[in-house]
């Protein structure tokens, strides 16, 4: 996931040269996970922001995938539907056609068509194309005029079937190009694993204390903060959000793992997606979707149940009132309670309005 100005990695190039960049530190600088020199303050805050980079890409990674398969499964289905539509739309130029034959025959030897069989043969098109005619040479017209005007139907749609199957196309290239950058971050974030995994038990004590003093930190920016209550007051909240949040919450515990929506593991947009479906109220999978599909609402008058989008749309928790979300984190974390303004925060959406 990208971050907020100050900081955002300095684009691809940097993602690709991070892991790198932890080994040629110069000087007191952490030069590797299994250098016995000295690491002080500065080293271990510079470790921390480089695997916090790597996670932050892999999310933003891991969304975009989640987006391109919502949108091709989403294409597949429509495409589906079209074909369907086009096949019953077919059927109907054939019936009207064999129907037009029977006439004309009818016509040639003289006698009349029975404007109750063409009824039974055009269904709903026999009050406009027929007007309850009885004369052969009437119903012929009628299904001339239905046979044609079902024809431009097929044809329509037959068009609109060929753009839907190219587009398909299209958005399964796009899928396959996201799911091959994903396995690329997926590499860096072993390489990062790697890396935390090599530090001595001293280091990763100071980078949990890191973590807490800037969640201790972040608490004072959340509104109403100083005075102790606000919209972040904790209160119990009811309804569909009160059922929304109840289903978080339960989540507390199981793992992040991309692109999963449950039951066992999530992702970001996992989480809130499958807690607002929960709640009877299905939102949009990914956090850019949620972003721009939902209601926006102030900062100041967020409530439990509301979500909060981070970075450029691409992390979201849950708020839970007193200043606290619930969310999946990063691959290698679960589910948990951090502070609502621990991360950059680009907005809030309200979803069931």
């Amino acid at each position: 996931m990208n971050v907020s100005t100050g900081g955002r990695l300095r684009g691809r190039a940097t993602v690709a040269a991070l892991v790198c960049a932890i080994a040629l530190i110069p000087g007191p600088s952490y030069a590797a996970p299994n250098d016995p020199g000295p690491r002080n303050d500065s080293s271990i805050e510079r470790i921390r922001t480089e695997l916090d980079g790597l996670y932050r890409q892999a999310e933003v990674a891991t969304e975009a995938y989640d987006a391109a398969n919502d949108r091709a499964t989403k294409q597949t289905k429509r495409l589906a539907s079209l074909q369907t539509e086009l096949a019953r739309a077919e059927g109907r130029v054939d019936d009207l056609h064999d129907l037009l034959g029977a006439a004309a025959r009818t016509q040639y030897r003289g006698g009349f068509l029975a404007s109750t069989g063409v009824q039974l043969l055009l269904g709903d098109h026999a009050d406009q194309a027929l007007n309850e005619a009885s004369q052969t040479r009437q119903a012929m017209q009628g299904i001339a005029n239905a046979s044609e005007a079902q024809k431009s139907a097929r044809a329509e749609l037959g068009r609109r079937t060929d753009a839907a199957a190219k587009e398909l196309r299209d958005l399964k290239r796009t899928r396959a190009d996201k799911a091959g950058a994903k396995k690329e971050i997926e590499k860096k974030i072993a390489e990062a694993e790697r890396i935390e995994s090599g530090l001595e038990e001293k280091d990763t004590r100071k980078l949990a204390q890191l973590e807490k003093q800037r969640a201790d930190a972040s608490k004072s920016k959340w509104p109403g903060s100083g005075s102790g209550g606000g919209s972040g007051d904790g209160t119990k909240v009811s309804g569909a959000a009160g059922k929304a949040v109840g289903f978080a919450m339960a989540q507390i515990g199981k793992p992040y793992v991309w692109g999963a929506v449950g039951p066992s593991s999530y992702d970001c947009s996992g989480l809130t997606s499958a807690a607002w479906a929960a709640a009877g109220h299905p939102i949009p999978r990914t956090s850019q979707a949620q972003w721009q599909g939902l209601t926006r609402v102030s900062l100041a008058s967020a409530r439990p149940g509301d979500l909060i989008i981070y970075y450029d749309a691409t992390h979201v928790g849950m708020y839970i009132g007193g200043g606290q979300v619930v969310h999946a984190p990063r691959p290698g974390r679960t589910i948990t309670t951090a502070p609502a303004a621990s991360m950059p925060i680009l907005g809030v959406v309200r979803p069931g309005v």
